[in-house]
């Protein structure tokens, strides 16, 4: 297929920076973020901390465990999402791009814009995530049982050894099916945000916008974002924490999760959201900021951009 003239040129290298970026950010902004990503994950797995809220819980684990208890599980979160980061920004970069090119012209990608953003989204995110399952079972573990290792390396080994790969991507579906609409959340809605602002900016004044006016848009839209993003995907989620726990009796993981989701009821399965959308919107916000300023400070390329003016 001719390449389309308005669409940019990536080179291969200009992939691994997106993904180096990608990495980067997404370490950063989850590891900032552990502390209240603790305190979401056992309000979410022990019904009795619900009544506390956010700042009771935080009180409760710090009482029972020390302030490093807010940080259990940090060093499968930075693996886990520095490769997770760096699949899912490169991967939505390159699909977005692939997926323009398949429109057949520029025009074709502008009026398709919405299911080139939801499907660079979720291709990006399905094989981002098999890099993030073993990590993130391992994080959930930990910080659902202070006792089943004493950091990641031991369990990861402990839970290898006991289940082998079946243990390590048990939760897999359930993650599918937080992560992909998370991710469709995160990116559509960031697009259409930015889409959104523009159009209320004259080209002019866009070709000429401050750092502070970029950032701000950035981070504007980024929290509109992370706030869709979160509501998208709490339900999974939740399951997700319960069966990473080792709940849900026998049976696959889509079994498992229908069972969970009927004893939870729709309020249980938004346990948690208020900690999560304040989490997720710091997170997705300030991940597109550095994801941006490590991309340029990179020397990458231009992502595609398919706005309709």
């Amino acid at each position: 297929m001719a390449p389309i003239p308005e669409l940019p040129n990536l080179t291969g290298l200009d992939y691994v920076k997106f993904f180096a970026a990608g990495a980067a950010c997404c370490t950063l902004s989850h590891g900032g973020m552990v502390p209240i990503d603790v305190v979401k994950t056992r309000m979410q797995l022990e019904p009795q901390l619900k009544k506390l809220g956010m700042v009771g819980t935080t009180r409760h684990i710090v009482a029972e465990e020390g302030v490093r208890g807010l940080a259990t599980g940090f060093g499968s979160t930075a693996v886990g999402y520095l490769l997770q980061g760096g699949a899912k920004f490169a991967g939505y970069e390159f699909w977005k791009k692939t997926l323009a090119e398949w429109s057949g012209s520029y025009e074709g990608a502008v009026k398709n814009r919405t299911a080139i953003y939801l499907g660079g989204a979720a291709i990006a995110e399905f094989f981002a995530d098999v890099l993030l399952t073993p990590a993130e079972a391992v994080r959930i573990r930990l910080v659902s049982d202070r006792k089943y290792a004493t950091n990641m390396v031991t369990g990861f080994q402990r839970m290898a050894a006991e289940g082998g790969l079946s243990e390590l991507y048990a939760g897999f579906v359930p993650i599918l099916a937080k992560q992909i609409p998370y991710a469709v959340g995160q990116f559509l809605v960031n697009e259409l945000a930015h889409e959104a602002v523009f159009r209320q900016i004259s080209p002019e004044k866009r070709a000429n916008l401050t750092t502070s006016e970029h950032t701000a848009i950035t981070l504007g839209c980024g929290i509109t974002a992370g706030a869709a993003a979160a509501v998208l995907s709490q339900p999974a989620d939740t399951l997700l924490s319960q069966i990473n726990k080792g709940q849900g009796g026998k049976g696959s993981a889509t079994t498992k999760l229908i069972r969970l989701a009927k004893e939870a009821g729709p309020l249980g399965l938004f346990a948690g959201l208020g900690p999560r959308i304040v989490m997720t919107a710091g997170l997705v916000s300030s991940q597109f900021y550095l994801y941006a300023l490590i991309r340029d400070a990179l020397g990458a390329g231009k992502g595609v951009e398919i706005h309709k003016d």
